[in-house]
């Protein structure tokens, strides 16, 4: 492990890394505290600023998937800006339980799933952990996503008779 990708990577790179740990870091916080207190909120805008300034930064970072440089994971942030507007919204609206839902399930898809794909070969964070180059990300994602179907399928393979 080496933070010399790190360092070395353009700004928007280094800003959009940053926001992407804040925010992984204050979601447990925000989402799973009590209700509606001082550190719920001061932690929840925290929170909600870490994500549109990820969101918003990758747009400044070009996708190695297409020649426009927009590619599939600029699908992300416009889902995650559109996400934080709704669940914001829900709250000043006081509709905490579509607030809780939005929220949870950004932290959990916007963050979690979009962030498993850090790890492919030649992004920075595969590069932060595994040097260069590595095909070691192939084994983080296949890993992650693998979790991911067993905590979704394993409950139901009662239902189908397979348990």
């Amino acid at each position: 492990m080496t933070l010399l990708p790190f360092l070395s990577a353009p700004l928007p790179v280094q800003v959009h890394i940053i926001a992407a740990i804040l925010a992984l870091a204050l979601g447990p916080v925000a989402l799973y505290r009590r209700k509606r207190d001082h550190t719920h909120k001061v932690v929840g805008y925290t929170w909600v600023t870490a994500m549109t300034v990820l969101a918003v930064g990758s747009f400044l970072i070009p996708s190695h998937f297409t020649s426009i440089g927009i590619g599939p994971l600029h699908g992300f942030a416009v889902l995650t800006l559109w996400s934080l507007w709704i669940g914001v919204k829900a709250a000043i609206a006081q509709d905490i339980a579509r607030h809780e839902a939005v929220l949870r399930s950004l932290y959990s898809n916007g963050l979690i799933i979009a962030g498993a794909f850090t790890f492919l070969p030649g992004r920075t964070m595969n590069q932060v952990l595994f040097g260069e180059p590595s095909q070691l990300g192939w084994v983080v994602i296949t890993a992650f996503f693998g979790l991911v179907a067993l905590r979704v399928f394993l409950p139901r393979l009662g239902q189908w008779g397979w348990a």
